[in-house]
């Protein structure tokens, strides 16, 4: 099976990354991964939730939405579907794991997920792209001597991969996604530690060596798309 813009079966899509890109945010980006493009923004709250109260804790939460013509049928505005939540909560986790939320004090940070046009990989786009906006966000509370240092532990990425017709791909795109008989959602840490799994078989089921060659797929796919962001974030990390 030929590959949209004859793309390798291990080759991600084209990452494009550009922070900074809501002037009154405390970290944004607009991240492109091929055609999908989610708008992300980081948002300091001086309050936390209460089960935190008084602990000198902090946390790290997520809301994700589609824009109505993000995908190719208008969706409804504002409509909160299970899927979005399921992927809200996941970036959250997600981004819980390379924070030390005692380091962050008191605070909770808000990263907004905005898809406003959907190909494929939504949630992978809004995990790598809300830790862009939330090291950006961090840096400004360090540099202005709000936290005494920088929480970020280590990277984080996140990617898909899948089996279509027979094929073993990376980064799937809608009309890759639409036809794959297994697929999964990686998150890992550049420790590569994973933090989350999420594997689906569509049609029928699927064998271990089926899984450990979806994981080595995307665990070479992550390593990639941990190296742009040591890229997009070298004025502010080097871990």
């Amino acid at each position: 099976m030929e590959r949209e813009n004859l793309r390798k079966v291990d080759q991600l899509r084209k990452i494009k990354i550009e922070r900074g890109y809501i002037k009154y945010a405390e970290g944004s980006c607009l991240i492109e991964m091929g055609n999908t493009k989610v708008i992300v923004t980081a948002t300091v709250d001086k309050n936390v939730p209460v089960f935190l109260k008084g602990k000198g804790e902090g946390w790290v939460t997520s809301e994700y939405g589609m824009l109505p013509r993000s995908t190719q049928a208008r969706i409804l505005r504002d409509r909160i579907s299970g899927r979005s939540m399921e992927i809200q909560r996941l970036v959250g986790r997600s981004l819980r794991s390379v924070v030390n939320l005692k380091e962050l004090g008191e605070r909770t940070i808000w990263i907004d997920c905005d898809v406003i046009q959907a190909d494929g990989g939504t949630r992978s786009a809004s995990i790598i792209g809300g830790f862009i906006s939330l090291v950006e966000c961090l840096d400004k509370l360090y540099r202005s001597g709000e936290i005494a240092s920088l929480p970020v532990t280590d990277f984080l990425g996140a990617v898909s991969a899948g089996i279509v017709k027979g094929n073993y791909f990376l980064d799937l795109s809608y009309a890759e996604d639409s036809q794959a008989s297994v697929d999964i959602n990686v998150v890992m840490k550049g420790s590569g530690e994973f933090v989350e799994i999420q594997g689906t078989a569509e049609k029928g089921s699927f064998s271990h060596q089926d899984l450990d060659r979806l994981l080595s797929l995307a665990q070479k796919g992550i390593e990639e798309i941990i190296d742009t962001e040591r890229n997009v974030l070298k004025d502010i990390i080097n871990l």
